[in-house]
């Protein structure tokens, strides 16, 4: 066989055994990705919040608390660790952060999956907004084996909803993505079966997957982001991860500190106006029929407004509505 004949039957096997491998550069067995990008790269996190009383203002609440966002908490990890994942059952540690706002035993497991399978490579945090418009933001490390970003912040107040980030990959192949930017939209954790913003603690037994809360579902209009004239819940915040320069520095991980330091609350921030329609009460039963003895009388029916419209929402019906009648007791 000449040369030739050679170097295409070599190129042959060897197409062969990477297809019956899977060992292309750029994936794994089963399809997983691969970085194959430089050792270590820095991000900068920007969590901006967009809970706005003109964006949500069914049940927006106003104090005790008021609308706010906890803490973030967040890890670098591989595809070995999981923090949350939709259709999934939360951990008791991310139980206790969306329900209470408590972040010890989270950490915890982190920490835990870190040292039994290598899957953490840095944690990181945020201090909380005291408002549902605002930002927080942090630094963060990751790592050819551990390119995947998570995070959860919860909503305040709320039964055990939050939203977040789950297994977001920074590397494409052989390189770090230089910026990324996500809507967040809420989601229930299903360890609790409140309908409402500040529904009291009322445990999901047995406990429910996670599952994301859209303008319908729950399709209860007691839920506070029930709004059956939307397709989609406008988003609810946005990150954006942004890749730092290199520095000579060694980069040391932000120590998780969860205590709010008062961040600054943007009033700039363009947001949709979702309209609220006017929701009234049942009618009340009719009154007694009153008048003079030997003419016909009236009596009345009452109802009351139990959400007041906004944004141009569907302005409300009458109250009260009054027919004639016989009179029962004439004068």
């Amino acid at each position: 066989m000449d040369s030739t004949g050679t170097t295409a039957l070599k190129r042959a096997v060897c197409t062969l055994l990477l297809a019956s491998l899977g060992c292309a550069t750029s994936q794994l067995l089963g399809g997983e990705s691969v970085c194959t990008a430089r050792p270590l790269t820095r991000y900068s996190l920007t969590f901006t919040g967009k809970w706005s009383q003109t964006a949500f203002p069914k049940q927006y609440p106003l104090f005790r608390p008021p609308a706010q966002w906890s803490s973030l908490l967040g890890a670098a990890h591989s595809s070995d660790y999981t923090m949350w994942r939709k259709n999934e059952y939360v951990s008791n540690g991310l139980r206790d952060f969306v329900e209470r706002g408590e972040a010890w035993a989270l950490m915890k497991e982190i920490e835990a999956a870190g040292e039994k399978l290598q899957s953490v490579h840095a944690v990181f945090s945020a201090p909380a907004v005291p408002s549902g418009t605002g930002q927080m933001a942090s630094e963060l490390e990751v790592h050819p084996r551990h390119s995947l970003v998570s995070f959860v912040v919860r909503i305040v107040p709320s039964p055990d909803w939050f939203v977040g980030v789950d297994s977001l990959d920074l590397c494409e192949g052989g390189r770090w993505k230089e910026q990324v930017a996500l809507d967040l939209y809420p989601h229930d954790a299903g360890t609790d079966s409140g309908f409402t913003f500040s529904s009291p603690n009322f445990a999901t037994i047995p406990q429910d997957a996670v599952t994301e809360i859209t303008s319908s579902s729950p399709s209860h209009p007691a839920n506070s982001f029930y709004y059956p004239r939307l397709k989609s819940l406008p988003p609810m915040a946005r990150v954006t991860l942004v890749r730092l320069r290199q520095s000579t520095r060694a980069f040391v991980p932000p120590a998780p500190d969860l205590v709010s330091r008062g961040n600054e609350i943007i009033n700039s921030l363009s947001v949709p106006e979702t309209p609220l329609d006017c929701e009234v009460s049942l009618w009340s039963p009719w009154g007694l029929c009153r008048g003079p003895c030997g003419k016909l009388g009236a009596k009345v029916r009452t109802r009351y407004v139990r959400m007041q419209p906004a944004n141009n929402g569907t302005p409300c019906p009458m109250l009260e509505e009054e027919t004639e009648c016989v009179p029962d007791n004439c004068v």
